[in-house]
């Protein structure tokens, strides 16, 4: 199981009001992980876009980041989708875009055909900072997958290396899963010892994983888990804006069809309104 899941951080440059906000972030990540960094300007090269990028980027000369700026021509998607693939790109940083007057971001129309069909992990900024604003709360999935389990451990890294304190391990179940009509106090005791035994059966499940990460990374950590019966997606979506997490963790998913297109993936409830920076899986 690899526990160093970021050897290489893509983001795309586009030279706008965002740019030092973007390139920090990207920055202070690839830093934290030990990752070189490429960034990837769709369109020509030119001396003067060199020389902005690395005025920025001197304020990381101190902690020797490994960079390559990356000039490629064409349409946004196929070209952040190949250098991701030419340069094995482990990690994609893309931003995320806010709901005029309103608080809410969404993934704008290019990345989420970028989140749809990239191979690597994807995280989703919705505030992008010039100064760091400390990650302390992780939210991650447990949902029963053959994921999971990497997931979780790679949530104990990333919370690590960003000096997070707290994760919340969410373990989405289907209603379904309790099939009793309530209509007296008998049925409502019959669904609750059914949800108590399901709770008690995925604590156990989650627990046999954290057994298996390694002590360092999940020492000194609080961690909870929290058990939810709703819809898949939105119900952690929702969970990690109450709890107000800094970074929310999901599996990527396993294939997205056409099917998925039309009816809503878990991923797709998140992609719609962002609760807070999102990392997806691979």
């Amino acid at each position: 199981m690899s526990i160093k899941p970021f050897k290489s951080i893509g983001i795309g440059v586009a030279f706008s009001p965002n740019l030092k906000a973007n390139l920090f972030e990207a920055a202070r990540l690839s830093v934290f992980f030990g990752a070189k960094l490429f960034l990837i300007h769709v369109g020509e090269s030119s001396l003067e876009k060199t020389n902005t990028l690395s005025n920025i980027l001197k304020h990381f000369e101190k902690d020797n980041l490994n960079y390559e700026v990356v000039f490629k021509t064409g349409e946004p998607v196929s070209v952040i989708l190949s250098t991701a693939e030419e340069k094995n790109i482990d990690l994609l940083i893309l931003g995320a875009v806010q709901r005029e007057r309103l608080l809410k971001y969404y993934v704008g129309s290019i990345a989420r055909k970028i989140t749809r069909q990239v191979k690597c992990s994807i995280l989703l900024l919705i505030k992008p900072a010039v100064e760091r604003i400390p990650c302390q709360h992780i939210v991650v999935n447990g949902l029963k997958d053959p994921k999971t389990e990497q997931t979780i451990t790679s949530a104990f890294y990333v919370a690590n290396q960003l000096e997070a304190n707290k994760i919340t391990i969410v373990e989405e179940i289907n209603e379904s899963q309790v099939p009793v009509k309530i209509d007296d106090d008998k049925s409502l005791r019959r669904a609750n010892i059914m949800k108590e035994r399901i709770q008690l059966r995925e604590h156990s499940r989650i627990k046999e994983i954290i057994n298996h990460i390694p002590k360092n990374y999940s020492e000194n950590k609080t961690i909870k888990l929290q058990p939810i019966f709703g819809r898949k997606g939105y119900s952690i979506g929702h969970y990690a804006q109450i709890s107000r997490a800094d970074l929310l963790i999901m599996n990527a998913p396993s294939k997205m069809t056409f099917w998925d297109r039309l009816f809503p993936h878990d991923i797709e409830h998140i992609l719609t309104e962002l609760p807070t920076d999102v990392l997806i899986l691979q």
